[in-house]
């Protein structure tokens, strides 16, 4: 849109969050307020050389209420605009800021402009707020151009604190630290001190130029099944056997490892023959699915279950409805699940 000397433009999609709330006087509780009144509490908004514009849901919602339509509002928002803005900022909150930014990640293809989800842990208007600063920083990393005056960012990305992640290898770690997200097994793209140094060896870049396609046919038909131990056969295949259920991320103990025993491996195949896709990612924070480094996880392979190698819960699940979402068929998502589509997986050999 703009070259390398022009201001900047920049479209802020307002979707709620805590980084707009205010307390309500009578109750306590924290309530969204107007959009207008957040630029009011970020005078230093107007010290930026950038024409910002905004949208906002109405009414702004709390993100523990975001659904799949809300995901194809931000998006269809975005290719709506795509042209118009160097870049864009989308205000979210924090609950189901990594699951919107993995699944933002798919919808958005050929994406070749700076997304940039960012939101607080403390409202904007408080004295200690940390949304003040992301806000900002959001702005200018949304801005940011490289030495060809070409944009720095060309992805969807997580900006909170002194991280910039992206936004398919970002998952929430504290409910309560302004370091509230994290890409454990991918570098950061950016770290933010005194300024922002930006890690450009990790930075997605698509020099197809392509232009942008939206899918938003997201499908819901999928879901988790974590595995604890006392769990039993009864509870897994009345799990495995949930109405309409096409997909499953199943949630496995370290290195992708499952009880060995028929009560477990027996129900799982028998899902695996009825055209269920189900994909192995490990509970822990840190690391990668080998089905190979066990018995255990190599039964689960030899069952047909298919590993996820380091992606995030979140964006296995959202993964999976963006596969089906396309009408693919069982056996072509289980393929696409084990390519690297946008950066969200690391892939072997």
């Amino acid at each position: 849109m703009s070259n390398e000397t022009s201001r900047a433009r920049i479209l802020i999609i307002y979707t709620g969050g805590t980084i707009g709330m205010i307390e309500n006087p009578e109750t306590k509780v924290l309530q969204p307020f107007d959009f207008s009144h957040l630029i009011d509490n970020v005078p230093k908004i107007k010290m930026l050389n950038f024409d910002i514009d905004n949208i906002q849901f109405d009414p702004p919602i709390d993100s523990s209420n975001m659904g799949l339509a809300h995901w194809s509002q931000i998006a269809r928002s975005i290719e709506s605009n795509y042209d118009n803005y160097d870049g864009f900022v989308i205000l979210h909150g924090t609950d189901t800021m990594a699951y919107t930014a993995s699944a933002l990640s798919f919808m958005l293809e050929n994406l070749n402009k700076p997304v940039i989800i960012t939101g607080s842990q403390l409202p904007i208007g408080e004295v200690r707020t940390d949304g003040e600063e992301n806000l900002i920083t959001a702005l200018q990393v949304a801005a940011a151009r490289n030495s060809k005056g070409d944009a720095m960012v060309r992805e969807v990305a997580i900006l909170f604190e002194n991280h910039l992640i992206r936004g398919n290898r970002s998952s929430k770690v504290s409910a309560d630290n302004f370091n509230a997200f994290m890409s454990i097994n991918y570098p950061d793209l950016a770290r933010v001190g005194l300024d922002i140094t930006y890690n450009e060896d990790a930075l997605l870049r698509d020099i197809s130029n392509r232009p942008l396609i939206v899918h938003d046919s997201m499908d819901p038909n999928v879901m988790f099944i974590v595995l604890y131990p006392g769990m039993t056969r009864p509870t897994l295949e009345y799990l495995l056997k949930t109405p309409g259920i096409k997909g499953v991320v199943l949630k496995t103990y370290g290195a992708g490892n499952s009880p060995s025993e028929p009560w477990f491996t027996e129900p799982i195949i028998a899902a695996v023959n009825r055209g269920v896709v189900i994909l192995n990612v490990t509970q822990c924070v840190n690391g990668a699915v080998n089905s190979n480094l066990y018995d255990t996880g190599n039964k689960l392979a030899r069952a047909g279950v298919i590993s996820g190698n380091d992606i995030t819960s979140e964006a296995a699940i959202t993964k999976m409805m963006y596969l089906f979402g396309k009408g693919m068929t069982s056996a072509q998502v289980k393929k696409y699940l084990q390519r690297d589509i946008c950066g969200e997986m690391t892939t072997k050999g």
